[in-house]
């Protein structure tokens, strides 16, 4: 309970890298790795380099680095003082979209290879979706919703706190079967179409569904360009607070979800109704 705080082995990353400019990459890494006894050295520092893409960097000075470089490093000097728990506090928010997009599949891969909790602060729904197992909210410094990922992101208050940016996730595998530039994405009971990804056989892969990005048919679609095709259960009609619209919840399997925001006037206009049998159409290539 009262450990100096250079003694908790936690690990640290700032929302800015925060390197040391008069070092290069590998004196940056080994800044907080020498500190920590070699018998507790629990990380390796070439596995660390490999998963994070920095070997071919360790030479350079942190000022010929781009952003999504400098915070890889800054990660990766975290986990060099082989701590017990990392903390990361919205170490991506310095970064454009693009650069974002760039580190967030390092820090999957983290998440897959090695066995250190992390607590990862965020304001974005699709980093949270892409990273997390389990998620607590806080707004105006309450607790007021937290449990795994996939039941929270059902949850209508969820929703609202994220800015009406309902979506639900499922958890799958990458089949070995490529075609047309798709995907097979594969869950106990539901299979999904992705836009080509170069991932290899058993691969886990995240899919988050925008509720927008779903739409509702009462017979099942013939002729459509809509790869991915659902039947399922409506279990649950909820208005939203932006006038005239509506979330339908959907049971598509057991224990599986899926979201679809609507306009009240297709409500009404379809006759919809708790019970209802229907049909959703997800476009391939709006699955994230």
């Amino acid at each position: 309970m009262f450990v100096p705080p250079h003694q908790r082995q936690i690990g640290y990353v700032f929302q800015e890298a925060s390197l040391f400019a008069h070092l290069n990459v590998r004196d940056n890494l080994n800044f907080g790795r020498r500190r920590v006894e070699p018998s507790n050295r629990k990380v390796k520092f070439n596995t660390i380099c490999d998963l994070l893409g920095l070997t071919q960097l360790l030479d350079r000075p942190p000022d010929s680095l781009s952003g999504g470089e400098r915070q890889r490093v800054a990660i990766a000097r975290a986990l060099l003082t082989s701590p017990k728990l990392l903390l990361m506090d919205e170490p991506l928010s310095a970064l454009d979209h693009a650069l974002k997009n760039e580190v967030l599949p390092y820090l999957e891969e983290l998440h897959q290879a090695l066995s250190i909790p992390i607590v990862y602060v965020s304001h974005s729904p699709n980093e949270v979706a892409r990273l997390a197992d389990y998620i607590a909210i806080i707004d105006q410094g309450r607790l007021v919703q937290n449990g795994t990922l996939a039941k929270v992101m059902l949850d209508p208050s969820a929703g609202n706190l994220f800015n009406e940016q309902r979506s639900c996730l499922f958890y799958t595998h990458a089949t070995s079967y490529q075609d047309q530039y798709l995907t097979e994405l594969i869950t106990d009971t539901l299979t999904f179409w992705v836009p080509k990804m170069s991932v290899k056989e058993n691969t886990k892969v995240r899919c988050q569904i925008n509720a927008r990005d779903v739409s509702i048919c009462l017979t099942r679609p013939l002729d459509t360009s809509i790869t991915n095709i659902f039947s399922g259960i409506i279990t649950q009609i909820e208005k939203l607070n932006t006038p005239g619209e509506c979330v339908v919840t959907l049971c598509v399997a057991t224990r599986q979800y899926l979201l679809a925001t609507i306009s009240y006037a297709s409500v009404k206009r379809l006759d919809l109704k708790i019970g209802d049998q229907v049909w959703a159409q997800i476009k391939s290539v709006v699955i994230l």
